[in-house]
């Protein structure tokens, strides 16, 4: 009897290591998609704030807006806090060698030049196999 269920585990062991290069390509193509929206819908928001303002970018007018009521101050504290995560996530990883200093870099600034919407995605992109 219980040769009979490691026989049936061992089966089910061999059959889920089959599609795991099914699943990463998958994968890789979600998390490419999720770079690609996480650099449009911000700058298309962006493209819109500034329109709205005339096209002219007003800095003080942004962070005005930005906190100009809770649920924005929620939302702005949370992403905050995750994109604060992250960046100490890939400083750790760098200081252990599992990144190289260009996909640090390539990191970092995709983190602030972009957002985290873009540097996550990314990560998980290049590193998808790993985890």
């Amino acid at each position: 009897m219980i040769n009979r269920y490691n026989t049936i585990f061992q089966e089910d062991q061999n059959t889920s290591s089959q599609p795991d290069s099914i699943i990463i390509c998958f994968m890789k193509k979600v998390f490419a998609l999720l770079c690609i929206a996480g650099i449009a819908f911000p700058y298309y928001y962006i493209f819109k704030f500034i329109e709205a303002n005339h096209w002219e970018w007003s800095i003080s007018l942004f962070f005005e807006q930005i906190n100009n009521n809770y649920a924005m101050s929620i939302l702005n504290a949370d992403l905050t806090v995750a994109a604060t995560s992250f960046l100490i996530f890939l400083i750790y990883r760098l200081r252990v060698k599992a990144i190289s200093n260009n996909q640090f870099i390539k990191y970092l600034v995709s983190l602030f030049v972009v957002g985290f919407s873009l540097a996550l995605p990314l990560y998980l992109y290049d590193n998808y196999k790993e985890l």
